[in-house]
């Protein structure tokens, strides 16, 4: 069984910085795409940033130049580094992938989510 297991949220003050990584486990053959998202309450779910295969990188606007993805093929996992956090930053963050079991046959995979609260 695939699966995608996230670590590293909490609650930070404004201006503080957190970390979170997602692992990859199971029987994969392939990972394509990964990347992160976030839910506010209330609010549909948006991409927060993406890392390719090939380490190709994206970020939403709202947190260009604040946060980091980077991803450790050897390991399975990407991660995410927020720096100077903002109370608007507070959501459920989930991890996403594209993985594929056997050759050539990719799905795409959620995690499970992980709190992440900016607040004095």
């Amino acid at each position: 069984q695939v699966q995608l297991v996230e670590s590293g949220g909490g609650l930070v003050q404004p201006g503080g910085s957190l970390g979170l990584s997602c692992a990859a486990s199971g029987s994969i053959f392939s990972i394509g795409a990964m990347g992160w998202y976030r839910q506010a309450p209330g609010k549909q779910r948006d991409l927060v940033a993406h890392v390719s295969s090939g380490g190709y990188t994206y970020y939403a606007d709202s947190v260009r130049g604040r946060f980091t993805i980077s991803r450790d093929n050897a390991k399975n996992t990407v991660y995410l580094q927020m720096n100077s956090l903002k109370p608007e930053d507070t959501a459920v963050y989930y991890c996403n992938a594209d993985m594929a079991v056997t050759a050539f046959l990719f799905d795409n995979y959620w995690g499970q989510g992980t709190q992440v609260t900016v607040s004095s």
